[in-house]
């Protein structure tokens, strides 16, 4: 028996309200990530870094201090800057370009997509190479920005009891200075060490109170043989030294922490770019 009701010669049968399936989305069982490339560029930039690290080094830009010789100080510290930079940005793009080259080809995908997925192994392999190059080779990068280490260290001086003696003992070691006329003189190490702990002390707070300042200036008298207003000036000459030395310690660690932030990422971008590239010249290769 027809479906249809009868209907003349010229009439065809349409049929309705018959559902059609759309935005059907098949999803791959494969995963989007290439660890393999991704792991294989992070190799190849920490290797890269190594090297250059080391090259640095042997271009003397691990001489760098904050304190002494502030003209070459200031040259040599933008020049490792400058080199930190370049390090970043050719080991970052070698380890993105293999990142991206080295991936498996994605069948299907949209453009955008590829896009994406190639930034985000560019992106990987840089963080990777990071963590590897900060965990196994931060002595080597240490040396190269020697700067951010001993400004750092001498920074947290006045923090530190026994940190900051150690540190601050050349200042205090510097009050005791005799003239040719007492080197004869017998030296006691308990008022030394005693009036170390009082200057690290006042360095630690800023301030150089007068009581000891003058009685900071009794002992260097007693201990040099100078008068005692000279034993006061020499010991708040030492003290604004030492306030002076911190400083520009603080400042130089945080300008070279500042500008190796702008160095890593100037390499995860460059990393993530080259991978776009490298991704695009392997499909384009099949």
């Amino acid at each position: 028996m027809s479906a249809y009701p009868a209907t003349s010669g010229a009439d065809v049968p349409v049929a309705r309200d018959v559902p059609v399936a759309r935005n059907v989305s098949v999803q791959s069982s494969s995963s989007a990530v290439s660890w393999a490339a991704i792991f294989a560029g992070a190799a190849g930039a920490a290797a890269l870094s190594l090297v250059l690290v080391i090259l640095g080094v042997g271009l003397g830009l691990s001489s760098v201090s904050p304190w002494h010789n502030s003209g070459t100080a200031g040259m040599v510290g933008t020049a490792a800057i400058v080199w930190l930079a370049f390090t970043q940005l050719a080991a970052a793009g070698l380890g993105g370009y293999l990142a991206g080259r080295l991936r498996t080809k994605w069948v299907g995908v949209h453009a955008d997509e590829t896009y994406f997925r190639d930034t985000a192994h560019g992106f990987m392999a840089w963080a990777v190479a990071s963590i590897v190059t900060f965990t196994f080779l931060g002595a080597a990068v240490s040396g190269m920005l020697g700067t951010a280490t001993n400004a750092g260290a001498l920074a947290s001086a006045a923090s530190n009891d026994s940190a900051g003696a150690d540190r601050l003992s050349y200042f205090s070691n510097a009050m005791f200075r005799k003239d040719a006329a007492h080197l004869a003189t017998p030296t006691s190490p308990d008022t030394r060490k005693e009036a170390l702990g009082i200057f690290t002390a006042d360095v630690a707070a800023g301030k150089l109170p007068d009581a000891d300042r003058q009685y900071l200036g009794s002992v260097v008298a007693q201990e040099t043989g100078v008068a005692q207003p000279e034993a006061e000036k020499r010991v708040s000459d030492k003290f604004n030294e030492a306030l002076t030395t911190i400083d520009a310690a603080r400042k130089a660690a945080a300008h070279t922490s500042l500008w190796m932030f702008v160095a890593l990422m100037i390499g995860a971008f460059f990393a993530s770019l080259a991978a776009t590239f490298g991704g695009r010249r392997r499909d384009d290769m099949n």
